[in-house]
């Protein structure tokens, strides 16, 4: 059996990626996230294959990053009437790193067209909408892992 470090090192390119090959995509958060995930065009592409044909979508903390920018065929972004959750903006200024970041998340998903619902800060919160999984904060990290397993097909 490989090492985790050996099978890291044989990671495929993002634009290599086909959804028809996997169940589901999660995206982890972390502040770098906010600077990498929201303008990947490969990233979107596959976002909205893996939510047009039923397959599940975990994102935690920052990682909803990713789908700011993603839109469905018919040209509406992936989160316009999703009920989510991702960071929220008074846990980034609690963190006082709100003028660190190129946006508020909790606030540019809202006017993506997300229901956003919150809990208070460094709560365990997880939503689910359909195969759409996303987590609060870090603190909801393996309940939202938990969640995106039982989606899975």
């Amino acid at each position: 059996m490989q090492n985790l470090a050996d099978l890291l090192k044989e990671t495929s390119p993002i634009d290599s990626v086909k959804a028809s090959d996997f169940a589901g995509i999660f995206l982890p958060g972390g502040h770098g996230a906010m600077f990498d995930l929201p303008n990947n065009e490969h990233l979107h592409k596959l976002l909205r294959d893996f939510a047009e044909s039923d397959k599940s979508i975990g994102a935690v903390c920052h990682g909803p990053a990713g789908l700011v920018g993603a839109k469905l065929s018919n040209g509406e972004p992936l989160v316009a009437g999703k009920t989510i959750t991702a960071f929220t903006d008074a846990e980034e200024y609690e963190v006082k790193l709100e003028k660190e970041m190129p946006f508020l998340l909790e606030s540019k998903l809202r006017e993506l067209g997300a229901t956003l619902v919150v809990r208070s800060n460094w709560e365990d919160h997880v939503e689910t909408d359909g195969k759409l999984i996303t987590g609060q904060n870090p603190q909801s990290s393996i309940s939202v892992a938990k969640e995106f397993l039982k989606t899975l097909d």
